[in-house]
This record gives structure tokens, sequence and C-alpha cells, in this order.
């Protein structure tokens, strides 16, 4: 068989998996590309980190020049994280005449259109499927398989740490704090976790989704985005007992308005497909015009399902697949962006209020004129009894279909009442 000689950058969780998958089941790859991918460089920091694979002499490196001087390399797999040296890795490698494949959702969404039109101008390629949902192949269903349709929404659960946590305080009624303990035990929570827990990494996704399917062209900063990691265990319980349950859920969705976006804690009727997804799983449920509604699920994460997104892009380089698509789709071009993120205050749906309130007569009437001043209208109301010497008990309520600027006013209103303790909980309803 022909060579085609392969390049790594990092050799990371990931990074590892993708070199046992090219060294231990060459004939697998080669079958599929038609071709020998060789790993011929693997760039690392430290030559003498413990490594999750076993590498043949003269592969493993420090220096990065020995993969951008070498013109046999003609692929690389670019594995580090974040946004520095990442960037500037990648521009190197552009300009060294390299197709690049990558898994950092995080460079994507921040310098997309930086990285996709130096590519362009170098007639060199980007791949990464593996940026979003790990093993999940939705890169490539939207981008390709689905080309046929005008994608008219995508719900997600693009974030396997905050769907373990939900899933766990769900199953166990287990505290946020303590199930975000558990997750970094298992490996499942970075030591700091933020990213995950207060929406930024599923907003990253999300933007880089958008972009796909819909053409948009949106900082993900820009994206309204709550995180979980206010989520008390209580809300969880009152979700189930209405009959639903949470998910940190990614929304792009056309509207008459526009395209609505935004990732926040949803309530999801239990028994629907993404109310179902749990533990450190995604999902991605997609409508077109023509095929309907689809669901994907996977695993989003690990060292596997992710290494297996990157040897499947690495397959389509060498094959020559990528550079026909990367020319075709022009991503993060030039083009005006076919359409524009609407006023998120305006987005429609229903709400789930949730405010801790002090137990005496009236209080549910001034809650409801509040609620009526912005001509939110209540569909449900659950209310326990205050427990035994208590004088606050919770006052839980469900809406019918409003704006999210208007219940967001009615809920400041309500905030504000000298019976309501605490801060009062408001979260996003799909049936």
């Amino acid at each position: 068989m022909d060579k085609t000689k392969v390049g790594i950058i990092g050799l990371g969780t990931v990074g590892s998996g993708v070199a046992r998958l090219l060294l231990d089941y060459g004939d697998r790859t080669g079958r599929h590309a038609g071709r020998t991918l060789w790993l011929e460089k693997a760039v690392v920091r430290d030559l003498d980190k413990a490594r999750d694979c076993d590498l043949p002499a003269g592969v493993l490196t420090d220096d990065i020049d020995e993969v951008l001087s070498n013109p046999e390399i003609e692929v690389v797999a670019q594995l580090i994280g974040g946004l520095e040296p990442a960037r500037t890795i990648m521009l190197k490698l552009l300009e060294s005449g390299k197709d690049v494949v990558t898994a950092n959702k995080a460079l994507l969404a921040q310098h997309g259109p930086e990285l996709f039109d130096r590519a362009r101008e170098l007639g060199r390629s980007i791949a990464f499927e593996a940026s979003v949902a790990g093993g999940i192949p939705i890169i490539a269903n939207i981008g390709q398989c689905l080309s046929a349709n005008q994608i008219e929404s995508l719900f997600g659960i693009l974030n396997g740490t905050s769907n373990f946590i939900l899933s766990e305080m769900h199953e166990n009624g287990t505290a946020y704090a303590d199930v975000l303990a558990e997750a970094q035990e298992l490996g499942y929570a970075e030591a700091d976790p933020t990213m995950d827990v207060d929406g930024s990494d599923a907003t990253q996704k999300l933007a880089i989704l958008a972009h796909l399917a819909f053409g948009a062209r949106v900082d993900w900063q820009d994206i309204p985005r709550t995180g979980i990691d206010n989520l008390d265990v209580a809300d969880v319980q009152y979700a189930e007992e209405m009959g639903y349950t949470i998910k940190l859920l990614a929304v792009a969705q056309l509207v008459d308005e526009g395209l609505e976006l935004h990732v926040s804690p949803t309530l999801l009727k239990l028994g629907t497909p993404l109310a179902e997804v749990s533990g450190p799983f995604n999902a991605i449920r997609v409508i077109g015009d023509a095929v309907g509604p689809l669901l994907f699920y996977g695993a989003g994460a690990g060292q596997m399902p992710t290494a297996s997104a990157v040897v499947a892009d690495l397959i389509d380089t060498a094959v020559g697949r990528t550079e026909i698509t990367f020319k075709t789709l022009e991503l993060w071009s030039n083009r005006q962006a076919r359409v524009t993120a609407n006023d998120y205050a305006q987005a429609k749906g229903r709400f789930y209020i949730r405010a801790n309130v002090q137990d005496h007569p009236g209080v549910l009437a001034q809650v409801a004129t509040a609620l009526g001043r912005q001509e939110v209208s209540i569909a449900s109301v659950l209310q326990h009894e205050a427990d035994e010497g208590s004088h606050i008990l919770p006052l839980v309520i469900m809406t019918h279909e409003t704006t999210e600027g208007a219940a967001a006013k009615a809920c400041e209103e309500i905030a504000s009442f000298e019976s309501v303790q605490g801060s009062l909980v408001r979260m996003w309803v799909r049936d």
C-alpha cells in the first residue's frame, strides 16, 4: 500500500488513543483509506512522561520542527487544548503545507474565521469531527449527510460532565457538590470543572453546530448561557414530581425572528428521547425539513470515542474527501451569514419558577399579580407544606408559553418581594 505519513501534536489522553488506533489497527485504517496511515512523529513537551501507548523508536520528539520541516508528513492531528499555543501551532502547521485534524472546540469557536481563512489561502484543509460530541459523527451528518435539508432545529446534550451530575442528582438525590466530587474522582470532571458546569463548553460546541447547520456566525461568548453550578437538588425533585427531568440543553432553532440560541438547564418531559439520556453521554436531536426528526446518541468524550473521530478525519483527509468538503462548505468564510441570532428576550417557551416564600396568606396572589403584569399565565402550581418549625415553603409554578423577557421581568419583581427568601430559580420547559 501507499503511505500517508501522519504527525500528532500532543500525546495526552486523546493523542495516545489516536496513536494506538494507528499503530495497532493499521490494517483496519488501511482498508478504509486505501493506503497506510503511517505515524511518523508524535510531538510532546516531556519526553520522560509515561504514555498510554507503545511507540516505535524515533517517533516521539519534543521538537515540533521535526514535523513542520518534514515535507513527507502530509496531515497532522493537532490535539492540544486551549487557545495558545494551539492557535499559533495550527497556523504554523498550515503554513508548512500540512492538512490539520483537530479536536479543539474552544480554538474553533474563538478563532475559526482566522484559521479557516488562512487554510483556504494556503490550499490546505481543517477537519474537526472530534471537536463536538466526541465519537458521535454529528459534524459529518450535518455538513454532508443532511445537505438536502434545511435544518429547522437542533437540541443537544453536549456536555457529559454536566449530564453525569444531573443524572446522579435525579437517580440518587445527591447534592450537586457531592456529585461533582464523585465526577472528579471518576475522571468525568476536571480538577477545575468550570467550563463544563457553567455551560461554556456546551456553548462553544453549540456555536460550531449553529454555524455548520444554519450558517450563523456568532461569538460563542454572546450566546446566552446558564450552567448547572447553582442548581439545587430540590429543583430536581420538584421537576420529577411534575413529570420532568432536568438537562443542560443547547438550543438552536429557526424562528420567525431569526435563530434562537441558548444553553441552559431545561425541564424535559420524562419519556422523551433526550430526557432519557443518562450518565456521561451526549445526544443531539436534529429536525430537517425533508428527513424529519433524527437522534444522534453516544459517548461525547473519552479517549477512544474521541480518538475514533480523529482517525476518521485522518482517513478522510488522506483519501481526499476532506479537501472536497472543505472547499465546498466554505466554513467561517467571508460570505454573509445566512441567518442571525434573534433577540433572546423574544424567545418563546414555558418556564419553571421556584421561590421560597414566607408561609402567610396572600403570597400566591402577590406572585400571580406580578406574573400577570407581564402577561405571564400560570399553567400549574406545586406547593408543599412548610417543614415543622419553619415558616418558609417552596412555591413552584409552571407557566404557559410566554417570552423569555417577560418571564425574566416578572421573576425580577417577584425576587424583590419581602416574602421571598433566598434566590429565585427559573428554567426553560420543553415538552
